[in-house]
């Protein structure tokens, strides 16, 4: 009966303990510091020909991770009212009762200060700046001062979240070069089509909540416009990379396609708008920049192995 008992309370106590690792966990928009990680990892590797250095990559990776994940707990902090209104937030860790306020910042600092010490001691110092800046332009100065008061909140604050494959290269190269700077204008020129998709068919909240994201201040037909547009300059700057020579063919035929299809559900958008397809356009465009970073780090490796390989059977 007493081991009985003992279970009854180790069960609970586990279970209280992965619940709130798991609300913690939620704290940090897990998928899309995966996809920030993802593209800083990408930007390592391309910085460096052969192989890098392993143990900075792991080094570099987590501490840019800590501070995305730090940044992504303040967005929840300070975005909160918004939050309870929007039925895709509704479930967030601090409207749940899952965690306190005071927690999640105890929390977001945590991770913000693990993350600079693991970068200053291990990387370099001009990383942890530019993540530093990264991090309160996202948690603070977008979330605080953009969201609130620009329908152009996305264009401004989404140098924020284009600073990940920028920090990956700084992280092996210690410099700012214009190879590093040109995977940051590709995130860049992506992210307001991507955001407008997913505003377009949750213009309803964002107007319930206050927020002036283009679909509420603009309107549909003009915010579908703005896709079009952003989406031919996406195009644009996706082949600046091969035709300086900082890719090959590889990428070149990756982009074409890639391109192409965004091209077909924002065209398709365009022409006769409807919830289902403002969906699919936003997932899609999740998939195209994890392919086009993907197809990048492939055409690194491969191509001028390809290349010699044919001139010397030419």
């Amino acid at each position: 009966m007493t081991n009985s008992k003992h279970d009854t309370v180790s069960n609970g106590a586990n279970e209280s303990l992965s619940g709130a690792i798991q609300q913690y966990y939620d704290l940090t928009k897990p998928r899309v510091v995966m996809l920030i990680v993802f593209t800083a990892f990408v930007g390592m590797l391309l910085a460096v020909d052969g192989m890098p250095d392993w143990v900075t990559v792991a080094l570099a990776s987590l501490g840019i991770g800590l501070a995305a994940s730090s940044g992504a707990a303040m967005n929840q902090i300070i975005d909160m009212r918004a939050d309870a209104i929007m039925a895709r937030t509704q479930n967030r860790p601090l409207l749940t009762g899952g965690l306190q306020v005071w927690q999640a910042v105890i929390f977001a600092g945590l991770l913000c200060v693990l993350g600079m010490l693991v970068l200053v001691v291990w990387v370099n110092v001009l990383t942890a700046v530019l993540t530093f800046i990264s991090m309160v332009g996202y948690g603070v100065i977008y979330t605080v001062f953009l969201k609130p008061a620009t329908p152009q909140n996305i264009v401004i604050g989404g140098a924020a979240g284009a600073a990940p494959p920028l920090l990956g290269w700084v992280a092996m190269t210690n410099a700012i070069t214009p190879e590093g700077c040109l995977l940051f204008l590709v995130i860049f020129a992506w992210t307001p089509p991507h955001f407008w998709a997913l505003a377009l068919y949750r213009r309803e909240e964002y107007a319930a909540a206050g927020v002036p994201m283009l679909p509420v201040t603009h309107g549909e037909e003009f915010t579908r416009l703005q896709i079009l547009l952003y989406t031919y300059i996406l195009v644009a700057v996706t082949l600046l990379p091969f035709t300086i020579h900082m890719f090959g063919a590889i990428y070149l035929i990756a982009a074409l396609y890639l391109n192409a299809r965004f091209m077909f559900y924002v065209y398709k958008l365009y022409r006769n708008y409807s919830d289902e397809l403002s969906r699919k356009t936003f997932f899609y465009s999740i998939n195209y920049l994890m392919y086009l970073f993907g197809a990048m780090l492939i055409d690194h490796y491969l191509w001028d192995r390809i290349r010699l390989f044919l001139m010397s059977y030419g």
